[in-house]
């Protein structure tokens, strides 16, 4: 996978992001966009992270930035020490994709870059130029228990007697997750820390991770089992059985719990979101474009993905105290929410039950180059009777479809099917939804083999 700039940041095999194409790319940044008072540099705990930050940091002194550098931290830890120091941020994550890859997310001291930033920052390409170095780099050190103090100030005791399991693979933020959970007044219990870097995607869990969890749960009576992705901001969460909750349910669950008058979310999340809000602005897949809907909106507006991320766009309460805006992708809160919910439920799988009944399902077909993904969407697009032979495998035709980003097809018994290419690996990612939890595993099960079938895989 040849490196590839978008409004996630510069992603691609770690062989190729050599120090020219890093630097290049943090100089343009720096150029095109506002810094305020400096630099802040992040990294997850993928091997080659830490030569990648040394990269960015030399890019930006060469050009007479102070950089501070904060270490192995959450990307929204991060970003969250960045605002608030009114400065600039780059993250060293490859989020959910595998070690052998790595990437850069870019932060003003607004938040995430946006589309209009991704245009200036392409426009702005133009050679790593190297200078006598500014200022030596500065450490920081309390940007993860700012990150912590952040959920104890809002949550207080709220956990108390739950039996929390966190399953830390190779997540850059453990640390602080077991740290969060414990101060909230949970009984917590570590669970699957890992030496090397373990690609957790929270769209489409392994198998044997699920079935991993399954023991666990069981094994140490949880009531939960918590994780996030490789940098965190992104979550993970089973009930006390080990099953997953899929993310978008997690967002409407904790953007409702905070008060939220209006959500926006891509056109991927559950439908059921249109029951649990005033107002659902339906967006393109990507935070840049879920914050974009938010800022148009105003007021008291969350923002979520399927993959769990939730944004917060307005002063919130949580169960004890006050709960700033943090306007990137975040990965506690929807854990923490619904877990000081669930006690008074009886459970997160009967908190689970009293939401409206859409269930989604999502995974992907990987190592499937980007080019065959997009030919294969487009003809699915063009070609109503192409489409109908995909569709048959599931026994019924379709009564709309929407092409806001990707294929989105609602068949007559209203089950979702929605093919899109992902914008930053190669893969093809189906999303289905439907009445039942069953019905939706058959449906995503169905969907993974016609798709094999059609791409002759």
């Amino acid at each position: 996978m040849a490196p590839k700039f978008g409004t996630s940041g510069l992603r691609g095999l770690v062989v190729d992001l050599t120090p020219a194409l890093v630097g290049t790319h943090v100089q343009a940044f720096l150029r095109a966009c506002p810094i305020g008072t400096g630099l802040f540099v992040g990294r997850d705990l993928r091997p080659s992270s830490p030569d990648i930050a040394a990269m960015v940091a030399h890019a930006a002194r060469a050009m007479g930035i102070a950089v501070t550098d904060c270490g192995d931290v959450p990307t929204p830890a991060l970003a969250l020490a960045a605002m608030e120091a009114g400065a600039a941020a780059v993250m060293i994550t490859g989020s959910h994709i595998p070690a052998d890859r790595n990437g850069l997310k870019f932060y003003t001291p607004m938040g995430e870059i946006t589309k209009t930033h991704e245009a200036a920052i392409l426009a702005a390409l133009d050679g790593l130029r190297e200078t006598p170095l500014g200022p030596e780099v500065v450490q920081n050190t309390t940007a993860g228990a700012a990150y912590v103090e952040r959920f104890t100030r809002a949550y207080g005791d709220a956990l108390f007697g739950l039996r929390i399991g966190v399953y830390s693979h190779s997540a850059v933020g453990r640390d602080l997750l077991l740290e969060v959970f414990g101060a909230l007044g949970a009984n917590v219990i570590e669970l699957g820390r890992s030496a090397s870097f373990i690609p957790v995607d929270t769209e489409a869990v392994d198998p044997a991770i699920r079935a991993e969890l399954k023991v666990w749960a069981k094994e140490h009576a949880l009531d939960a089992i918590t994780s996030t992705d490789g940098d965190g901001d992104r979550p993970l969460m089973t009930d006390a059985t080990g099953t997953v909750i899929v993310g978008d349910v997690l967002g409407q669950i904790t953007g409702a719990s905070l008060g939220a008058k209006t959500a926006v979310t891509p056109v991927s999340s559950n439908t059921g979101a249109e029951a649990k809000f005033g107002r659902v602005v339906r967006t393109r897949i990507g935070s840049p474009f879920v914050i974009a809907g938010m800022e148009d909106v105003g007021g008291d507006v969350v923002g979520y993905e399927a993959n769990g991320g939730f944004l917060l766009g307005f002063e919130a309460r949580g169960s004890h105290g006050a709960l700033p805006p943090l306007m990137t992708r975040d990965a506690v809160l929807p854990l923490v929410a619904p877990l000081a919910l669930a006690k008074a439920a009886g459970g997160l799988a009967a908190l689970v039950a009293m939401q409206p009944a859409r269930f989604t399902a999502a995974d992907r077909l990987q190592d499937v180059p980007t080019e065959r993904s997009l030919a294969l969407v487009a003809a699915f697009a063009a070609n109503p009777q192409q489409r109908g032979g995909f569709l048959a495998a599931f026994g019924e035709i379709e009564a709309s479809v929407d092409r806001t980003d990707g294929l989105r097809m609602t068949l007559e018994d209203g089950r979702i099917v929605h093919l899109r290419p992902s914008g930053n690996a190669p893969e093809l990612r189906l999303y289905v939804e439907a009445d039942s939890v069953a019905a939706a595993d058959a449906t995503l099960a169905k969907g993974l083999s016609a798709l094999r079938a059609a791409l002759h895989i």
